[in-house]
């Protein structure tokens, strides 16, 4: 999802309770903080001698553990407000991809990405997931399309493998 298309979906369902689902049943607590909002610029060289530029924008979502016994929500409204406060600060890159950094105690730190949106009822669901690493120069590397899908499918760190 592109930073335009989020706030796009914030100012649509600006009435509705902004929930994050980070793995498949499991939300964000309802009384996250938006502690951070990142505007990234990659500059990166891939194993092949290819290099490429694009921007991000990181979205850090934390769930204090002060207020773990305090109800409350944010409202797609109130999240608008805050990054577009970010934006007055620092413009943003209306085509960068946008992530979310999350993490709790049961669950590692990590980069997600929007997966899908969805309303249900009174409530904007944002379905997170993790992106997976790819090479971008499989021509360069020799590598052909199927067997990086048999890697996926095996454990490619195993005895025997030439990829670890």
């Amino acid at each position: 999802m592109k930073t335009s298309e989020l706030f796009d979906l914030l100012e649509k369902n600006n009435t509705k309770t902004l929930q994050f689902e980070y793995s498949p049943g499991r939300l964000v607590r309802s009384n996250f903080h938006i502690t951070e909002v990142k505007h990234v610029s990659i500059d990166s060289v891939d194993c092949g001698s290819g290099t490429d530029q694009w921007h991000e924008t990181i979205i850090q979502l934390w769930e204090s553990p002060v207020d773990i016994d305090k109800e409350g929500t944010m409202s797609a409204f109130k999240a608008l407000g805050i990054l577009k406060k970010v934006g007055n600060l620092k413009s943003f890159d209306p085509d960068a991809q946008v992530k979310f950094e999350y993490g709790n105690s049961s669950f590692h730190t990590a980069q997600l990405v929007v997966h899908n949106a969805e309303v249900v009822g009174d409530e904007l669901i944002v379905r997170l997931h993790s992106d997976v690493t790819d090479c971008k120069a499989k021509d360069a590397c020799g590598i052909e399309e199927v067997q990086q899908k048999v890697m996926a499918e095996t454990d490619c760190c195993g005895p025997g493998s030439s990829y670890c």
